[in-house]
């Protein structure tokens, strides 16, 4: 059985380039159909211009832990610094579509979307991050984190790098990696960074022939210049880095 291809989006964060980049990519590849994992406007760039795309698109959207944090006040997380510029630009409406969006999500029969994992929005589904570093995880222990989810196609997002997964029994786990955001450094549950290392943005197309799932993983070069120039505009030498190279410097 073939199905139409989808276009699947996530950790956007608030970089209105990269996403134009990026559904422009969609258009001319004529693909339809998009999801979205979330994290969508949380960073030092245009949250509300990416807003204003995203709700016009329509597409199906979960939430992300950065999209929940932005309705809280910023002393609940002064680990995000950039959380007072997002929510001094962004209108209500674009705040009234964010705590709607869902936890997870099932769409087009087949497609499972969260953001972490099914349960946690802050939580990696393909990573394990110890004192010692990140690793991909077990098929085994994803599996385990996934024994409610019964659809054969599992998309996540949140660590930002593209993955695929097929578990023991045949279902498959997508991560698509970052449209917006291609590093970061965390320092939850221990220090770690995660990289692409290059400044495209990323997104995957999925969809299903007569031979089995075609999944293609997508890098597309944008204006990085621009969006780095305004993280340092508005306080984030560090974005700036990480959107105009891929990488954290040590």
């Amino acid at each position: 059985m073939t199905m139409p291809p989808l276009a699947v989006l996530s950790d956007i964060h608030g970089n209105r380039w990269a996403l134009e980049a990026v559904l422009d990519d969609i258009g001319r590849r004529d693909i339809r159909s998009m999801v979205n994992l979330g994290d969508c406007l949380y960073g030092p760039l245009d949250p509300g211009g990416t807003a204003q795309i995203l709700m016009e698109l329509n597409i199906p959207t979960v939430r992300g832990n950065e999209d929940r944090i932005i309705l809280d006040t910023p002393e609940k997380h002064p680990e995000s610094p950039s959380l007072p510029f997002v929510q001094a630009v962004l209108k209500q409406e674009h705040l009234l579509w964010l705590a709607e969006l869902p936890l997870s999500a099932t769409v087009y029969e087949d497609f499972f979307l969260c953001h972490g994992t099914p349960e946690k929005d802050n939580a990696y589904l393909l990573r394990e991050v110890t004192a010692t570093g990140c690793r991909l995880l077990p098929s085994t222990a994803v599996a385990q984190m996934l024994q409610t989810v019964s659809r054969p196609i599992v998309c996540c997002g949140h660590d930002h790098l593209p993955a695929l997964l097929r578990l023991p029994d045949g279902r498959h786990v997508i991560n698509p990696g970052s449209v917006g955001l291609p590093a970061y450094r965390d320092h939850l549950p221990f220090s770690h960074t995660m990289e692409a290392g290059s400044p495209h943005a990323r997104y995957t197309v999925v969809k299903r022939s007569r031979t089995g799932l075609f999944i293609e993983n997508i890098a597309i070069p944008y204006d990085w210049q621009s969006a780095a120039a305004v993280a340092v505009k508005n306080g984030r030498p560090d974005w700036a880095e990480y959107l105009t190279s891929g990488r954290v410097s040590s």
